[in-house]
């Protein structure tokens, strides 16, 4: 193919713009090379002995796979010796993970979901990574967990990998958001979709039905108006899709337009949503939004939103700027 445009390339032409420094390219390339590992992993499947739960938890309590403590190993090692980072925080680790004293210190604190979707690693569905990137604050020389607390506004890059039927990798730098596709032949990350631009409108809606039940009253009647069709008070169709893995639904979302919900319900209230703040919602916030979309707690832009603990969790709804819009006049007018 004529043209084609590898991710160092790419990177290398944003540094010579202006639009990102000589270290954050280089800790986005050590970020994408862990991710090429973790997807050599992925495709071995059960002949690479991966499948299966660790025996262990997380710090949400939470039942891991082998591949989860596998790619935070990945993550981890990949990124500890490169001399672009002050910090790192995984959402499989309590507290920050230190750079090793024996390595130089960088200006940027990566924040990870090592495995997103890990629950379909064993049915052979779609999993990924989410990662985001911020600025250690000036003068921090051993960053803690409240240097990591900033509003999403502050990333100055964020992105997710789909391990799927092909490998690809979404980033943004602020400057729109890209898609690059894993050449296996060659190893390389190949630029594939330039300035992603998320339809306003959509015909379709992911979110887990089956926690209906716990639903508020303004989330279910709002579903319900998109169940009742072209009879119903919007006129038209819709399609329901859910992946149970949040890289996978998002990356539909960013193909050909949806919106992605996960509300606080009773299930999840006195944890204040299920997603993660600064693992999942915030990265994802940054993408849609560079690409035309919009992203919210149900009640505020989820970009503004200031963080309280490394963990929290937020209710999410993202995707298609007019949905997003309606969705919010829902919960505002209840």
């Amino acid at each position: 193919m004529p043209n084609r445009t590898p991710l160092t390339r790419f990177l290398i032409e944003a540094e010579r713009a202006g639009q990102i420094t000589p270290e954050l390219r280089l800790l986005i390339e050590v970020v994408a090379r862990a991710c090429k590992s973790i997807a050599n992993e992925v495709r071995k499947g059960a002949l690479g002995g991966v499948l299966g739960d660790a025996g262990t938890g997380n710090v949400q309590g939470e039942a891991q796979k082998k591949l989860d403590v596998l790619s935070n190993e990945i993550l981890l090692e990949a990124n500890a010796w490169g001399g672009h980072l002050a910090g790192i925080a995984s959402e499989e680790l309590d507290e920050p993970h230190a750079i090793p004293d024996a390595y130089p210190k960088g200006n940027f604190l990566l924040l990870f979901d090592p495995l997103d979707g890990s629950s379909n690693i064993d049915v052979n569905v779609s999993v990924g990574t989410i990662f985001s990137v911020l600025r250690c604050p000036d003068g921090v020389a051993r960053p803690e967990a409240r240097h990591f607390l900033q509003p999403g506004t502050a990333q100055v890059a964020a992105g997710y990998t789909v391990y799927g039927p092909s490998t690809v990798l979404v980033l943004t730098v602020g400057h729109g958001t890209h898609c690059f596709t894993l050449d296996r032949d060659t190893g390389s990350f190949i630029l594939t979709r330039r300035d992603i631009r998320i339809p306003e409108d959509t015909a379709e809606y992911a979110i887990n039905a089956s926690n209906a039940r716990h639903w508020d009253a303004p989330v279910r009647a709002y579903v319900e108006e998109l169940q009742a069709g072209r009879t119903g008070p919007r006129g038209h169709d819709f399609n329901m899709r859910w992946v149970a893995s949040m890289v996978a639904d998002v990356h539909r979302i960013m193909t050909r337009g949806g919106i992605f919900l996960y509300p606080v319900d009773a299930k999840c209230r006195a944890q204040g949503g299920r997603l993660r703040l600064m693992y999942e919602a915030n990265p994802m916030a940054f993408l849609v939004e560079q690409a035309g979309g919009a992203a919210s707690t149900g009640t505020q832009r989820l970009l503004d939103v200031q963080p309280t603990g490394l963990h929290q969790r937020v209710p999410v709804a993202l995707g298609s700027k007019n949905e997003v819009a309606a969705y919010e006049r829902h919960l505002r007018e209840a």
